[in-house]
């Protein structure tokens, strides 16, 4: 970086905008903000072989979304949370028409002999309107804390209150009137059938007789020869003990226009959305335009992702299962290494714009010496190559292990114009690239190499859930409906600091979450696999 430049960028997820001016002509740093939030923005590590040798001063203000913040200001904070409130309150239907609750038909204390009628003493496991959640509960000391998020320079404490998830006292459907419908987008992912099963199960207690599935995707509402699938306990009770999807998958669709057409016309009341951030875009479209239109229908998305990169959410369904699978094949890699002379495994994992899977895979199964992720750049050549890190591991213990993650180094390969169906660019193979690499290299220096190369994408995707993601399947799938019930739209159903929480959708698909390079996590990886720098 040579002179002066200024950003400035939105940062949703705080509530808040960025001014900074970074000078690398300066050895001086002032203070780094909220960390995470740089990382997911390409913002505190741009460029970051540059800015080792040349330190760069970073200056930066929040500004809210209306007005700047002075954090002179004694009511700074005051005006941030006013800020933060406005963007996480949840859409609902009341907003666009005038309706009045019902007293709600889920309760768990039901009177069996009574045609399932509530007893006359209410349960009281209902979550109050105004219950909220803490999404952060650390208090750096120092914006110089590992993975420290701040708002001020100082640090200070500010609350972040998010929506509690769970079933309310009032509702404001009718459930023997409701239709319900359910669709999963984007490609397969552990727990699918799992999500399906409970939103029916949840929704036959509130009273929902008619409940259907949408085959394929978004594709089911507008597809020739895509019926409608009737859905109920006793379809869906075993789906759960099988991967895949018992709808059907797809990527891409019509116009929204189109999609709501179809909704409007088959007389749908509530649509549970299964899917990553371009279906939960599309699930918000579908919101907005049956705003539009001001149709009494709830939209509300259930977060699928195997890449676990969807913001604010510790983690999504499918992705316990994934590092677990993904273990399995780190542990074939290890044991083709070691048994090899000179072996050097390699294997690719999902990760397109995350490194998670790649990262939790190396620590749990402690056998990796490299891992490599779409966050932090390296370089494959040169005297702090991975090469020649590669090069000592051979020659200190005569085999290594190297995970990389399948959008790791798409700066070091050509690059392609072309999308899929969900408008996402084809990322270059970089495993295979590693593979071609690796060995034309070691060809070069004239040093016997074996490389193992094992890329699980497709099993890890067909897997069934494991016993940590049916659980969290399962709350999830209650949430959602849940949620329908209580007349929000345009909101998805998540886990947020180990509590289950309601999200706007316009909030979590601003941008992929990362992994943050000076989080404590990154920093326990390499501590597991010793790499050094590769700069």
């Amino acid at each position: 970086i040579s002179g002066s430049i200024n950003f400035y960028m939105t940062l949703t997820g705080m509530g808040v905008a960025f001014k900074a001016s970074i000078n690398s002509s300066t050895s001086q740093q002032y203070w780094l903000h909220s960390t995470k939030y740089h990382c997911q923005y390409g913002f505190a590590h741009l460029n970051e072989r540059k800015s080792r040798r040349s330190p760069m001063v970073l200056c930066v203000r929040a500004v809210s979304r209306k007005s700047d913040l002075d954090f002179s200001d004694p009511s700074w904070k005051q005006k941030f949370q006013e800020d933060w409130n406005r963007c996480f309150s949840l859409p609902h239907i009341t907003d666009v028409y005038d309706l009045k609750p019902r007293l709600t038909t889920f309760s768990l204390k039901k009177n069996r002999t009574d045609g399932g009628n509530l007893s006359k003493d209410m349960w009281n496991g209902y979550v109050n309107k105004d219950g909220r959640a803490l999404l952060k509960v650390i208090k750096y000391a120092s914006t110089t804390s590992a993975g420290a998020e701040c708002v001020d320079p100082d640090c200070s404490w500010v609350e972040h209150w998010i929506h509690r998830a769970g079933p309310r006292k009032e509702i404001y459907y009718e459930p023997e009137e409701v239709k319900a419908a359910i669709v999963t987008c984007g490609g397969l992912c552990p727990g699918l059938n799992d999500v399906i099963r409970q939103i029916v199960f949840t929704l036959e207690i509130y009273g929902v007789k008619n409940i259907v599935g949408i085959q394929f995707g978004y594709r089911g509402f507008f597809e020739k020869g895509l019926k409608e699938m009737p859905l109920s306990r006793k379809v869906v009770e075993n789906i759960n003990l099988s991967g895949g999807s018992f709808l059907g998958v797809s990527r891409g669709g019509a116009k929204t226009s189109e999609i709501v057409d179809s909704i409007q016309a088959r007389r749908i009341d509530m649509l549970f959305v299964i899917g990553g951030n371009g279906s939960h875009a599309g699930a918000n479209a579908i919101h907005e335009e049956c705003r539009k239109r001001k149709l009494k229908v709830s939209v509300v998305a259930v977060p699928k992702t195997i890449d676990n990169d969807i913001l604010f959410m510790d983690k999504t369904f499918g992705f316990d299962t994934a590092v677990e699978e993904a273990q399995r094949a780190i542990d074939s890699a290890y044991i083709e290494a070691r048994s090899a002379y000179h072996g050097i495994g390699l294997v690719k994992l999902m990760g397109r714009s995350s490194g998670f899977i790649a990262m939790q895979a190396s620590l749990s199964s402690g056998q990796i010496d490299v891992c490599l992720i779409p966050e932090v750049s390296f370089t494959l050549d040169g005297e702090h190559g991975v090469m020649r890190h590669l090069e000592h591991l051979l020659g200190k213990k005569g085999f290594c292990v190297v995970c990389v993650a399948e959008g790791a180094g798409q700066d070091l390969l050509q690059k392609s114009n072309a999308t899929d169906a969900s408008g996402n660019v084809i990322l270059s193979d970089f495993g295979v690239h590693m593979q071609q690499k690796i060995k034309k290299h070691f060809k070069d220096i004239g040093v016997p190499a074996d490389v193992k190369y094992i890329d699980p994408t497709y099993m890890v995707r067909a897997c069934r859930a494991n016993a940590s993601d049916a659980i969290l399947c399962t709350v999830l799938g209650q949430n959602a409906v849940h949620g329908a019930f209580a007349g929000f739209s345009g909101i998805t159903s998540g886990i947020c600091n180990t509590h289950y929480a309601y999200l706007p959708i316009t909030e979590v698909i601003t941008t992929p979450k990362r992994v943050n390079p000076n989080s404590r996590m990154w920093h326990r990886c390499l501590t597991s696999t010793g790499q050094p720098d590769f700069h």
